[in-house]
């Protein structure tokens, strides 16, 4: 397809009033009324308006920004939104069966029950050379979008970009999902019967309740996802019910040692669990566990070493994390809100301390909800945090050295000391959320 794309400063825009003005013209349209008149904007920015419920069925949107817009309840059947930025958006229970929505980018939008039925979600753009918001060429961007319950199939989504998504109880019944990447995506409950999945990348996905035949038996590695099968050594491997296991540390950290035992939870899978809320696990040990998906609300988890620890989608909510190393771990997904992790002074004082801070460094937190969170003094060296929510944090004296802030939110976020790379920008919210 070949298309005069004007350059962003040249892309139009137009009020809440035009946009609705046109959609009651749709719909004279569309009841085939005299004076109706079919939608159709081309490099157009309606960012941050609303079309919530409005039925824009067979209507045209070539290369416009659509971010931040409310799109919920709406219905884009066998509509194009042809290399469209819908970035953010509410895309709850929206339409898209049969929709042409060919190099478009929908990345952190929610599409919660969505129906994307027979959708074109192939490769699209515009030519080299031309100077569109879309860029030229581009495989479908769900990056970190919510497509729980979403149903997409018959979908041609090859190639598409599902990394980080949440699809939960997804319908992907006979979608052609060639060559799409699906690196940690949360797959949990996923239908594939049917599905195309040929150079599909799974890498680190989340793949419990899903009928692993069909992946496996096109040769996908599955070797970093998460499956129902045990990754690693699960709980009954401790030799102990956890309980006692961690009654026994609590002994050795009252007793500075001289009793009880340190619990190494090391290459552990804990999913069994499925809680640990408000447990006092201070000073623990747990490389390489699987905390996937678990209740950790105020845990209290200070001076403890979890690096490469998996706590994705886990509720972490005010826990006290002060003084506990992370490097490599994965939070992503995971809600944050008001965590404490600062700094703890260890030792007997005067010459003997020593100022401990947090250590994330390699860590992900890609749309991890850290607001409120205690931060200070921690160290975040080439970490992830693509996305996060970061607004009303406390950051001072951090440091982001190499660290991925795109389109994290550092609104109210207190900055003083820390050292934060350029790239950081606030996002557009999603409207109602």
């Amino acid at each position: 397809m070949t298309t005069d794309i004007p350059s962003d400063k040249d892309i139009e825009s137009i009020t809440q009033d035009q946009l609705d003005a046109m959609v009651n013209l749709h719909q004279r349209f569309l009841d085939g009324r005299l004076g109706g008149r079919r939608a159709s904007l081309k490099n157009t920015d309606i960012s941050m308006l609303s079309l919530a419920g409005k039925n824009l069925s067979q209507a045209s949107f070539v290369g416009c920004t659509m971010k931040g817009m409310d799109l919920s309840n709406a219905s884009f059947a066998e509509a194009s939104l042809y290399a469209c930025d819908l970035s953010f958006s509410n895309l709850n229970n929206t339409k898209f069966t049969r929709t042409d929505l060919r190099g478009a980018r929908i990345e952190n939008a929610s599409l919660k029950g969505a129906n994307l039925e027979n959708a074109d979600l192939r490769t699209g753009g515009f030519s080299d050379g031309e100077q569109g918001y879309a860029g030229a060429s581009q495989a479908v961007n769900f990056n970190g979008a919510n497509l729980s319950g979403a149903k997409l199939t018959g979908s041609i989504a090859s190639k598409a970009d599902f990394s980080d998504a949440i699809m939960v109880g997804a319908n992907m019944n006979g979608a052609d999902l060639r060559g799409a990447n699906m690196n940690g995506a949360d797959l949990s409950d996923v239908e594939l019967g049917g599905a195309q999945l040929t150079g599909a990348n799974f890498k680190a996905a989340i793949l419990t309740g899903v009928e692993m035949e069909i992946i496996t038996r096109n040769g996908i590695d599955v070797t970093d996802a998460i499956t129902d099968e045990n990754i690693g050594k699960s709980i009954s491997d401790l030799g102990e019910p956890i309980a006692q296991l961690v009654e026994k540390h609590r002994t050795w950290v009252e007793s500075s040692g001289a009793s009880g035992t340190q619990l190494d939870l090391s290459g552990i899978d804990l999913r069994s669990l499925s809680s640990l809320k408000m447990e006092k696990m201070t000073a623990i040990k747990a490389i390489g566990a699987k905390f996937f998906g678990m209740n950790l609300y105020k845990i209290e988890l200070q001076s403890a070493v979890l690096d490469d620890s998996d706590f994705r989608n886990c509720d972490m909510v005010e826990a006290d994390i002060r003084g506990s190393r992370f490097k490599n771990a994965n939070f992503s997904h995971a809600m944050m809100k008001q965590v404490n992790a600062v700094a703890l002074m260890l030792g007997g004082g005067g010459g003997t301390s020593r100022f401990n801070p947090c250590n994330f460094d390699g860590a992900k937190f890609r749309y991890t909800d850290l607001s409120g969170a205690k931060l200070k003094s921690a160290s975040f060296v080439g970490a992830d945090l693509s996305y996060a929510n970061l607004s009303g944090a406390d950051l001072s004296d951090a440091d982001f050295t190499d660290a991925i802030l795109t389109g994290a939110i550092l609104d109210d976020a207190i900055t003083d000391g820390a050292t934060l790379p350029r790239q950081s920008s606030p996002i557009f919210k999603i409207p109602g959320q």
